[in-house]
């Protein structure tokens, strides 16, 4: 049989027949989730909570995804539902864990996903100065109670090429797996400085979740060079980098797979055409969100630049009014209190919505990837069909061939089948309580905005009410 990635999944279970799939290499307990979601909902979770949503039985099940249009002004917002049917993915199931510990990873993910057993905190970044070079590294501290870790505590520190060297490794290894994304390397042009406070703890917190989101999927976390990345010093690890492929079979690598992409897949499965058309639709969504959301921070900056001059205007103007002092005094004041308000929820959004809207910008661009991946890997058993159908190759070793290559295929479509579900799941949790958290935030500060001009104009109307009634004989 073939197998897929290396380490990485478990076993995959066709429908109505069992497959076994034998691993190479080191084996590492790795589970894949069950994709098959039962009536009654699944119980893997969003790292930010919330119910799961429920399954359904039967040869599909329509997937309802929440999606934001806009008009071609961008002024309004309209949300729809867009149904996308994808096929059922009861036919994919892990194989039991092969160790005790590996046991206890899987019960406490799928019965108390609130019990962990790897903490990662990414932290204290650092620059540093060469004669060639200019770069950040940031400290990355793992706490863990996994048998197969060494020790309970890790402490080392990598840059970003080493984050990006994780990530390549574990698309190689999983190449139908929902990778998380990495922030971009380089920042848009105008926004911030390469080496700008802001842009490294916007940077760090990002790399924080990163790590944070491969070490709660239940198949990436047991990854060998995942753990490798968290626990090796600096020279164990570019040791490490040395030993993967050579340069010439990495070009041979993507000599093929140039070769598969430009042949294309002739038949690819229904549930994967409603899957493309999702993400296709889910991209130019995500892209005007997000959009829509830099403008309206850069708005919101902008309110508040000007509004933070009007206080001191007022108290400067009170002095030249002796008989409006008092009041003038109190329009600055209400003025300062609007301004502490709308500084925290312009922190709100940089911190609650736009990174989170990014994410899944960067979520977008990484799933196109993952269905060429697929399409690749199909595109090449399509490939060996054909040339045993025409007998363009020696037909005595096609066969072998072409079984391993089946075996492949189904163990990538279950992988993706399952993952799909799951990355759905957290997608709609996350933009749901990012979008609420938003909305509470802007009620409150309006609701803190309404009673301050509120207290100032009933005190206002009290006072004039007393100097009328005084000057009434």
């Amino acid at each position: 049989m073939g197998t897929l990635g290396g380490a990485g999944l478990a076993a995959a279970v066709a429908a109505g027949r069992a497959r076994t799939l034998g691993m190479e290499g080191e084996r590492r307990a790795s589970q894949a989730p069950s994709s098959g979601l039962p009536a009654g909902g699944a119980d893997g979770e969003s790292p930010g909570g919330g119910a799961p949503f429920p399954g359904s039985s039967g040869s599909s099940a329509v997937l309802q995804a929440e999606v934001l249009d806009l008009d071609e002004d961008e002024d309004d917002l309209e949300v729809f539902s867009k149904d996308a049917s994808l096929m059922d993915m009861n036919s994919f199931s892990p194989m039991m864990p092969t160790s005790p510990l590996s046991m206890i990873n899987q019960i406490k993910f799928e019965d108390e996903s609130d019990l962990k057993d790897l903490f990662i905190t990414v932290d204290e970044p650092e620059s540093h100065v060469t004669t060639i070079e200019t770069f950040i590294t940031y400290r990355i501290i793992t706490k863990t109670s996994r048998g197969e870790f060494d020790s309970s505590e890790f402490e080392v520190r990598r840059r970003y090429q080493d984050f990006l060297w994780l990530k390549g490794k574990l698309e190689e290894a999983h190449p139908t797996l929902i990778i998380p994304p990495l922030p971009e390397k380089f920042i848009v042009k105008g926004m911030v400085e390469r080496f700008n406070d802001d842009f490294i703890e916007t940077r760090r917190k990002a790399l924080h979740k990163f790590l944070n989101r491969i070490a709660d999927h239940p198949t990436l976390t047991f990854n060998e060079d995942f753990k490798i990345f968290l626990t090796a010093q600096a020279w164990e690890l570019s040791s490490h980098k040395k030993q993967g492929p050579g340069l010439l079979s990495r070009m041979g690598q993507t000599v093929r797979a140039v070769a598969s992409s430009m042949r294309g897949v002739k038949n690819r499965p229904e549930e994967f055409m409603e899957m493309n058309n999702f993400i296709e639709l889910f991209s130019q969504k995500i892209n005007l969100i997000d959009k829509i959301s830099q403008r309206i921070y850069k708005e919101e900056r902008e309110y508040f630049d000007e509004m933070k001059e009007y206080g001191p205007i007022h108290i400067l103007w009170s002095a030249s009014e002796e008989d409006l002092v008092d009041t003038l005094k109190d329009v600055a004041s209400c003025i300062d209190r609007c301004c502490k308000a709308t500084e925290k929820r312009m922190s709100g959004l940089s911190e609650a919505l736009l990174p989170v809207v990014h994410e899944y910008v960067l979520y977008s661009e990484m799933l196109m990837g993952v269905m060429k991946r697929r399409d690749q890997i199909q595109a090449e058993l399509d490939s060996k069909v054909e040339a045993l159908t025409y007998k363009k190759a020696d037909t005595d070793l096609l066969p072998e061939e072409i079984g391993k290559l089946e075996d492949k295929v189904e163990c990538a479509n279950n992988a993706l089948k399952a993952d799909w579900e799951r990355w759905k799941q957290n997608m709609q949790n996350d933009i749901k309580l990012a979008f609420t958290d938003m909305a509470e935030e802007n009620i409150h500060y309006y609701e803190q905005c309404l009673a301050t001009w509120e207290s100032f104009l009933t005190s206002q109307t009290n006072l004039h009410l007393e100097e009328a009634s005084e000057d009434k004989p």
